[in-house]
Protein backbone atom coordinates (compact mmCIF):
# COMPACT_ATOMS: atom_id res chain seq x y z
CA UNK A 1 0.00 0.00 0.00
CA UNK A 2 2.70 2.48 0.88
CA UNK A 3 4.91 1.37 -2.00
CA UNK A 4 2.54 2.61 -4.69
CA UNK A 5 2.18 6.04 -3.15
CA UNK A 6 5.92 6.66 -2.93
CA UNK A 7 6.78 5.46 -6.43
CA UNK A 8 5.96 8.80 -7.99
CA UNK A 9 8.09 10.67 -5.48
CA UNK A 10 11.05 8.43 -6.12
CA UNK A 11 10.87 9.02 -9.86
CA UNK A 12 10.51 12.78 -9.37
CA UNK A 13 13.31 12.83 -6.82
CA UNK A 14 15.64 10.94 -9.12
CA UNK A 15 14.86 13.33 -11.96
CA UNK A 16 15.43 16.33 -9.72
CA UNK A 17 18.76 14.90 -8.53
CA UNK A 18 19.80 14.29 -12.13
CA UNK A 19 19.01 17.90 -13.03
CA UNK A 20 20.76 19.11 -9.88
CA UNK A 21 24.04 17.62 -11.16
CA UNK A 22 23.58 17.67 -14.91
CA UNK A 23 22.63 21.32 -15.41
CA UNK A 24 25.64 22.87 -13.59
CA UNK A 25 28.07 20.44 -15.23
CA UNK A 26 26.63 21.20 -18.67
CA UNK A 27 26.85 24.95 -18.03
CA UNK A 28 30.48 24.74 -16.94
CA UNK A 29 31.35 22.65 -20.00
CA UNK A 30 29.54 25.07 -22.33
CA UNK A 31 31.27 28.12 -20.86
CA UNK A 32 34.68 26.43 -20.99
CA UNK A 33 34.25 25.47 -24.64
CA UNK A 34 32.98 28.95 -25.51
CA UNK A 35 35.88 30.70 -23.79
CA UNK A 36 38.51 28.40 -25.30
CA UNK A 37 37.15 28.80 -28.82
CA UNK A 38 36.69 32.54 -28.59
CA UNK A 39 40.00 33.25 -26.88
CA UNK A 40 42.08 31.09 -29.18
CA UNK A 41 41.09 32.85 -32.38
CA UNK A 42 41.01 36.45 -31.31
CA UNK A 43 44.18 36.73 -29.23
CA UNK A 44 46.73 34.69 -31.21
CA UNK A 45 47.52 37.16 -34.03
CA UNK A 46 47.71 40.09 -31.59
CA UNK A 47 50.07 38.23 -29.29
CA UNK A 48 52.26 37.16 -32.22
CA UNK A 49 52.51 40.73 -33.52
CA UNK A 50 53.44 41.98 -30.05
CA UNK A 51 56.21 39.38 -29.89
CA UNK A 52 57.47 40.55 -33.30
CA UNK A 53 57.53 44.14 -32.08
CA UNK A 54 59.43 43.17 -28.93
CA UNK A 55 62.00 41.24 -30.95
CA UNK A 56 62.41 44.23 -33.25
CA UNK A 57 62.91 46.53 -30.27
CA UNK A 58 65.65 44.23 -28.96
CA UNK A 59 67.29 44.25 -32.40
CA UNK A 60 66.79 40.54 -33.05
CA UNK A 61 64.85 41.05 -36.30
CA UNK A 62 64.54 43.88 -38.81
CA UNK A 63 61.59 45.65 -40.41
CA UNK A 64 61.69 43.43 -43.52
CA UNK A 65 61.45 40.32 -41.34
CA UNK A 66 58.49 41.79 -39.48
CA UNK A 67 56.74 42.49 -42.79
CA UNK A 68 57.25 38.91 -43.99
CA UNK A 69 56.06 37.38 -40.74
CA UNK A 70 53.01 39.67 -40.54
CA UNK A 71 52.00 38.58 -44.03
CA UNK A 72 52.38 34.95 -42.92
CA UNK A 73 50.02 35.70 -40.02
CA UNK A 74 47.53 37.29 -42.38
CA UNK A 75 47.75 40.78 -40.93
Amino acid sequence: MFGMGHGGWMLGGSFAMLLWWLVPIALVAFVAIYVLRRGGRSSSPNVAIEILRERNARGEIGEDEIGRRKSDLGD
